[in-house]
């Protein structure tokens, strides 16, 4: 039977919208360049550059098949180098009840492309240990808590901060950098977006690693930080506000060490934390992690 040129039509788009939804499923990426490969939890679309390493794998981070936050992870070292995402306003409450996650394409490119539960047999955890972090790396270090760089209070959708329980959002902090000076900063900032920022926050927050690491079975398993960052950009906000408000608009930055002493925060502008970061990082003199410096193009 012959088909109608128009039908034949349909069905080439049809398929053709089916191949091109199926490659713009995430999971990890060779880019972020597509809404469904997270583009929109990035300044202008477009993420940090100048980091000169080859070995970083870009995370879209998928949870329920909608993409939620970008990642750069660090398949040796088992941590993320970053994480990049839309703040929304909260009450900064936390929740404890989800359960940690992988990020299955770590481990084989054929499989879901959203985050997955880790299974409920530790045996099985040996079939992704290689590329990633798993439980038992954090199971018997109590010096350490698990640290989000994209943190559950930062979020309000309830699958928003379900997304942030991916184990491959999360570097071994220490507990009284952790409790203290981290949690304090992630508090100061929510409630300056909140109360200040009047259009869509972008945050990136990562870490620069010396050495250390969390070893299992005398493996190296997972990097600890040795220092924290993070920086916010919103351009849309609140003119009116007091000046010791108003200068950290639309950009600013802070870093601290993770450690038990000397681990205060310290807010910079964003040039000083970059400046502060190519000193402790591979990266090359263009490093950047705002497109233009969240200067808008107007």
């Amino acid at each position: 039977m012959m088909m109608p040129t128009s039908e034949k039509c349909a069905l080439t788009l049809a398929l053709l919208t089916c191949v091109l939804l199926q490659g713009a499923q995430a999971g990890v990426v060779g880019d972020f360049n597509h809404v469904e490969r997270c583009k929109d939890s990035l300044y202008m679309g477009t993420p940090p550059r100048g980091y000169l390493s080859n070995s970083f794998t870009r995370i879209c981070q998928r949870y329920e098949n909608k993409p939620r936050y970008v990642t750069l992870y660090d398949t040796h070292k088992h941590i993320p180098i970053y994480s990049a995402y839309t703040f929304k306003k909260s009450d900064g409450e936390k929740k404890v009840d989800f359960p940690w996650m992988f990020e299955p394409q770590l481990a084989s490119e054929k499989s879901s492309s959203n985050m997955e539960p880790f299974p409920q047999s530790s045996n099985m955890h040996m079939n992704f240990e290689d590329t990633q972090a798993v439980l038992e790396d954090y199971a018997d270090v109590v010096q350490y808590e698990r640290g989000q760089l994209n943190p559950d209070e930062h979020q309000s959708d309830p699958l928003d901060k379900a997304s942030t329980y991916s184990l491959t959002n999360v570097v071994p902090q220490i507990r009284e950098f952790n409790m203290g000076p981290w949690a304090g900063h992630q508090d100061l900032i929510r409630k300056r977006l909140n109360n200040y920022c009047r259009g869509k926050a972008f945050v990136v927050t990562g870490v620069t690693t010396s050495g250390h690491t969390i070893r299992r079975n005398n493996l190296d398993r997972v990097a600890v930080p040795e220092y924290m960052w993070s920086a916010y950009c919103c351009i849309e906000f609140d003119q009116n506000a007091p000046y010791f408000v108003r200068y950290k608009f639309p950009v600013f930055a802070a870093y601290g060490m993770n450690d038990r002493v000397n681990n205060h925060m310290v807010e910079v502008p964003l040039k000083n934390l970059e400046k502060f970061l190519k000193g402790r990082m591979d990266v090359d003199k263009n490093f950047q992690i705002f497109y233009n410096d969240c200067v808008p193009d107007n």
